[in-house]
């Protein structure tokens, strides 16, 4: 009985993520061999759907892809914990970078987990901290291992190559 409502759970949080006319392009996919397929189509379209909403900014995407119980384990300063998160860090990001796109050039979903690596670019033309952007191309890389449980992600774990983002914007410089 319980693995039935667990079906039935999975399949309402199906229905309720909205279709989107451009998908996520994966470069490359890797999946366990063990997990069953109803299992990985329901991951891949819970990490699918929070990728489509870093490319678009639309919140609606965010809500269908993760849970109201969503935790960031690497938050950082300043960023609210739980669902406002991803939403806040968007949104302030969109503002300094409009046309923020993400690229995911790897996703390896196994167990319960799926690691992506993607790339995300742009161009800086508004401003960022104390820093007025000049329309300079942004593209930097990042990984994120999400947790999904039940169709959504409960669970982020993620890292910015923010040194690249930061010399391309003009807030830090690498010296050579």
């Amino acid at each position: 009985m319980r693995k039935w409502m667990t079906v039935v759970a999975v399949a309402v949080t199906l229905a309720a993520i909205p279709a989107f006319a451009a998908e996520v392009k994966i470069d490359d996919l890797i999946v366990a061999k063990t997990i069953p397929a109803v299992q990985r189509d329901t991951e891949l379209k819970a990490a699918k759907t929070f990728y489509q909403f870093w490319n678009t900014g639309d919140e609606s995407l965010l809500k269908a892809a993760i849970s109201p119980n969503f935790t960031d384990h690497t938050l950082p300063p300043d960023r609210p914990q739980g669902p406002e998160g991803p939403a806040f860090a968007s949104e302030h990001f969109r503002t300094a970078v409009p046309d923020l796109s993400v690229e995911v050039r790897k996703m390896v979903v196994a167990d319960d987990y799926v690691t992506v690596h993607m790339e995300f670019k742009g161009h800086f033309t508004a401003t960022f901290g104390k820093t007025k952007g000049q329309g300079q191309a942004i593209d930097f890389i990042a990984t994120d291992l999400l947790k999904i449980t039940d169709g959504r992600i409960t669970d982020n774990w993620h890292i910015e190559d923010n040194l690249t983002l930061l010399s391309q914007m003009g807030v830090a410089r690498i010296e050579q």
